[in-house]
């Protein structure tokens, strides 16, 4: 059986939808775009060789991790946000998976 954690809904939103977006909409698009771009700075963070710049793009991606979380944790406590609880096998499998992984990386010294 598979368990969701997730907050009671606030009862802030309709419980019929229109096409009319509602505050629960804005956050979630809102966090679909700090999502893009997170990836996007972490990308263009990994390939900046300008020690300046790097250190500038670094903070901005620090706060845009900043602004994810505290949409997440807001979408969360009113319920908006629900996760899937992984089981104990869950957990082993994916320790599993990425452990094995580890064997391919190559090694320097």
């Amino acid at each position: 059986m598979s368990l969701e954690l997730a907050m009671p809904q606030t009862g802030q939103l309709p419980q019929v939808k229109g096409p009319e977006l509602n505050d629960r909409d804005f956050l979630n698009e809102i966090l679909t775009n700090e999502k893009y771009l997170s990836s996007g700075y972490n990308t263009g963070l990994l390939e900046m060789q300008n020690p300046k710049l790097h250190e500038t793009m670094q903070s901005i991606l620090s706060d845009t991790h900043n602004t994810q979380y505290q949409i997440f944790n807001e979408m969360f406590q009113k319920g908006w946000y629900k996760m899937k609880v992984a089981d104990q096998q869950e957990i082993q499998q994916a320790k599993t998976q990425f452990t094995n992984y580890q064997t391919q990386f190559p090694t320097f010294h």
